[in-house]
This record gives structure tokens, C-alpha cells and sequence, in this order.
């Protein structure tokens, strides 16, 4: 029934919820109950990636139709026990603001945030330490964008270039789709300056705009995007975030940003081949395990570039 609640207990905490009968993705049917299900069976895997990371939530109270918005204050409702924090953010043409982020480190805190119809979970490249203060980045990111005409096919075309670039230079990349159109590269990285991520990957993205301008641009600029791959190295800006590994997207069905193989990423020829669900996410964890987990533990020094 509609404004249907239930009282569950979560670990320690007591949750309310409500609307699980709710359809979110009208095309399939996929129910605010069976987001729940999806965010609770796959938080073995998700929670080591956005623990102690600001979260910025999109969230689709009326489903994948009916609009969204962009969350990062922590909800006035939320309980006590979901831990905030306080940080200081760049103001879009204004003074700085103060932001107080959720963050969300375990099984309860992951249910409040589906609860609230947070389909997508959107992280930084950092972690929050003691004192509220960020870390250093310790990921480095490469996202992917395909310009109209260009799929994430193209991105695999491009991914493949990066792997050898980034193990050449000591680096172990990560690939996973975005969940809509491209897909991200991740490696484990350990910094001294908070630039130097944004530096590192632009060198790279405009390299291998020279090399093959045809196919690759490093520039934002949208005239230049039809029919290539825009390498967004911005995305290493400490202030930007990018969708978590395992994060359903909001588009017409569940799909998810999806870990994948250097086997798949060479193998794609067709968008379907990238294309994952949250039923299909969970049977890949169970048999693959966890893909995005050599992010975390093969860190190294950014190399020497320029």
C-alpha cells in the first residue's frame, strides 16, 4: 500500500522504512524494496570503497522519471548515528561553504541512505581523517566520456591504450563502467601534493589526444567531442566526485557501475557487453568476488612525468 512503513532492525540500529513497494524504475519494475535488497546483499563489497569518503547522494524520490537532485548536507532527519563531516567546500562563484557530508561506513547507515530513494552514491578520491580534515588523494581516476556517436566501445579502445601506459608506469588500473554511457579507470596511488593526481592524468589524457586525435580529446569543449572519447583527468580535482564502484544508476533500468576484466574491456565489441543490472552485479560478486578490491591494495607513487 502506498505510505506503507516497517520498523527493521539493521545490525545495532532501528530503521524505519518506507514505500518499499514503490516503483523506481518504471520500465522494469524494479521496486524501492528491491533497491533496499540490492544495496544490503552487495555491501560486503561496496562499503570498503566508500568508507570514510564524503558522500554526495543523487537521490529519486518519485523514480528514474520523476526527477532528482544532488544531496551532499547530511538530511536534518537523519539519525544520530549517521556520522557527518564538516568540510569546507570551493563556492561556485561564491565564498566557500560549509558542507556536513555523510558518510557512509556500514550496513545500517548504507539501508538510510537507499531508504531515501539514494539511488546513485557518488564519493571523492579521498578519505575523511580525524578532525574532519581531508586525506591525500590515494586513487587516481581516468572518466571516460563518449561524445554523441561514440560508445562505450570507443571507451574499451581507449581503455586499452591507458592499461599499458598506467602498468608501464608501475601502476595497476582498475576498470569499471560508469553505469550509463562510459566507464572509469582507477589505480591505487599515493601522493605527497593533492595536484598531483590532476596533473598525472592530464599529461596523460593530452598524450594520447596527440597520438590519436581522431579518437581521443582531453578537452572539455563539446565541438571537439562528436565521435570521440573525452578523457576527463578533472576528475582528480578535490572538490569532484565520481559514482562509487557497485552504485545503481539512475537511468530507465538498474544497471550498475560495474568492476570489470582486462578480458572484457579487450572482448567488448557491442554496448550489451558492458551493460550490467543489479541482479546480474550480484551473481558476478558471487562468482568473480570483488574486481575494484586491487584499487586498495596496490597503492604506489604517482612516477615522474612532464
Amino acid at each position: 500500500m502506498a505510505g506503507s512503513r516497517i520498523t527493521v532492525r539493521v545490525g545495532e540500529r532501528q530503521l524505519t522504512l518506507s514505500n518499499l513497494e514503490k516503483v523506481l524504475y518504471p520500465k522494469t519494475g524494479f521496486t524501492k524494496g528491491e533497491v533496499l535488497d540490492y544495496y544490503t546483499r552487495i555491501a560486503p563489497v561496496l562499503l570498503p570503497h566508500i568508507h570514510d569518503r564524503a558522500m554526495t547522494f543523487v537521490r529519486f524520490p518519485d523514480g528514474v522519471t520523476g526527477g532528482s537532485f544532488f544531496e551532499k548536507n547530511g538530511s536534518r532527519h537523519a539519525p544520530e548515528w549517521v556520522r557527518t563531516a564538516s568540510l569546507t567546500v570551493a563556492g561556485h562563484g561564491k565564498e566557500p561553504e560549509i558542507v556536513n557530508y555523510p558518510l557512509i561506513n556500514d550496513l545500517p547507515e548504507l539501508v538510510w541512505a537507499a531508504n531515501l530513494a539514494a539511488l546513485e552514491l557518488h564519493v571523492h578520491q579521498w578519505t575523511v581523517v580525524d578532525g574532519d580534515e581531508r586525506s591525500l588523494p590515494d586513487r587516481l581516476v581516468f572518466d571516460l566520456d563518449p561524445g554523441p556517436g561514440a560508445t562505450v566501445v570507443d571507451c574499451c579502445r581507449v581503455a586499452e591504450r591507458l592499461y599499458d601506459v598506467l602498468t608501464d608506469d608501475g601502476l595497476t588500473p582498475v576498470a569499471k563502467t560508469s553505469g550509463s554511457k562510459g566507464m572509469q579507470l582507477y589505480a591505487g596511488v599515493v601522493t605527497s601534493d593533492a595536484g598531483e593526481t590532476s596533473q598525472y592524468a592530464k599529461a596523460l589524457a593530452e598524450r594520447l589526444a596527440a597520438e590519436t586525435p581522431d579518437l581521443v580529446v582531453a578537452r572539455m569543449t563539446k565541438t571537439l567531442r562528436p565521435g570521440k572519447i573525452f578523457i576527463d583527468w578533472s576528475q582528480n580535482n578535490p572538490f569532484k566526485t565520481t559514482v562509487a564502484p557497485y552504485s545503481l544508476r539512475g537511468r530507465d533500468e538498474p544497471t550498475v557501475s560495474t568492476p570489470v576484466t582486462w578480458d572484457e574491456v579487450r572482448a567488448c565489441r557491442h554496448v550489451a557487453h558492458l551493460r550490467f543490472t543489479a541482479d546480474e552485479v550480484l551473481e558476478r560478486v558471487d562468482e568473480l568476488g570483488d574486481l575494484f578490491a586491487d584499487v586498495e591494495r596496490t597503492r604506489v607513487p604517482i612516477p615522474a612525468f612532464g
